[in-house]
Order: C-alpha cells, then sequence, then structure tokens
C-alpha cells in the first residue's frame, strides 16, 4: 500500500499530509502533526482518551482511519481554547479539580464541549451518558460531573 495526500482542516488550519489510507488518526494527529494533547488509552475506543470531534461529531480517533478523515473538520484538545484564554470546560475542570494525571481529561474536555452543544444545561443522567464513553482511573468520576456542572454556570 502507498502512501496518499490528504487534506483535513485541524482546529481551523487547512492541512495537507501524506500517510498511509490505514493509519489511525490518532497517530497522524500525535506524531504527524505533533499534536500530543489527544492521548492513547486503550487503542480500542473503549476508554475515549483519543477523543476529538470530526465535522462536530465525538470520535475515537484511535478507531479512524486518515482516509475516512479526508476532507474533514477536526478538532482536538489543542482547538477547544480560544487563543491563550481558555474554554470554560477547561477552566471548571481546572477549578473542580477534574483533571488529575491528565490521561484521559483531554478527551473528557472535548467530550464534555460536545455533550454542552448537544445539551445547553444537561441532567445529571444526561452528563453520565455523555461522558460514559470516557474512562477515568483517577477522579472516581464526580469532579469531573461537578466540572461539567460548573461549566455550565460559566457558560459553556
Amino acid at each position: 500500500m502507498k502512501r496518499q495526500w490528504f487534506s483535513l482542516v485541524v482546529n481551523g488550519e487547512p492541512r495537507k499530509l501524506e500517510a498511509y489510507p490505514i493509519e489511525r488518526l490518532l497517530d497522524v494527529l500525535r506524531d504527524g502533526m505533533g499534536l500530543a494533547g489527544t492521548k492513547e488509552g486503550c487503542g480500542e475506543g473503549e476508554c475515549g482518551a483519543c477523543s476529538v470531534l470530526i465535522n462536530g461529531e465525538l470520535v475515537n480517533s484511535c478507531l479512524v482511519p486518515i482516509v475516512q478523515a479526508n476532507g474533514t473538520d477536526i478538532v482536538t484538545i489543542e482547538g477547544v481554547a480560544d487563543g491563550n484564554h481558555l474554554h470554560p470546560v477547561q477552566q471548571a475542570f481546572l477549578t473542580c479539580g477534574g483533571a488529575q494525571c491528565g490521561m484521559c481529561t483531554p478527551g473528557m474536555i472535548v467530550a464534555t464541549t460536545y455533550l454542552l452543544k448537544k445539551y445547553s444545561k444537561p441532567t445529571s443522567e444526561q452528563i453520565r451518558e455523555g461522558l460514559n464513553g470516557n474512562l477515568c482511573r483517577c477522579t472516581g468520576y464526580m469532579r469531573i460531573f461537578q466540572a461539567v456542572e460548573r461549566a455550565v454556570e460559566l457558560g459553556k
């Protein structure tokens, strides 16, 4: 299989890159583009550490071959903040202690931004369901859920 050229928009910036069509989007983001904020946890789509938005939809980038991402608009954790200003979700995670070791945090924050686009004022059940694809081994989830509620107060 030969390497091919792909075009993407990543965090608002048009990008062209050469890769094997079956390379995982996760690897292309981390190794090819230097966007190391997206983490590899399980590598099987079970933990959500590699969560990104493709055309506004939440996906596990470890399950997406780059050929499927060609021509799409991707948002990673590096694209969540507004320049030097933290996104309200990021600020809420810091304020509430929702970020511990940092392994799951980028995926949790990306998943939370997606959740808050779906529900402007999510219920506790919607928060739990919205983040059920993201695993955390440090916080026990309560601080993360509190961070989501705090982000709602901050205006998402």
